[in-house]
């Protein structure tokens, strides 16, 4: 007789409940995942567009003195 023990369908039943049941939690932990890397994604996006109204206001002001400046 052979060592193995006997598959029915009772025990393919469960492997097949805990195989879902994993990848329902897989699927959970990566849309967890994709929300913080897009939230991060926003940040960084948001980062970038606060750099550049400071360097263009940054810009406006160093063109104020320049002229008066001159003025003098």
């Amino acid at each position: 007789m052979s060592d193995e023990p006997n598959a029915d369908l009772g025990l393919i039943a469960r492997q097949q409940r805990q195989l879902l049941d994993q990848m329902n939690t897989m699927r959970d932990d990566m849309t967890v995942l994709t929300a913080i890397v897009m939230r991060l994604d926003g940040t960084v996006a948001g980062l970038v567009q606060e750099i550049r109204a400071i360097h263009s206001q940054h810009n406006r002001l160093a063109n104020r003195v320049r002229v008066l400046e001159d003025r003098q």
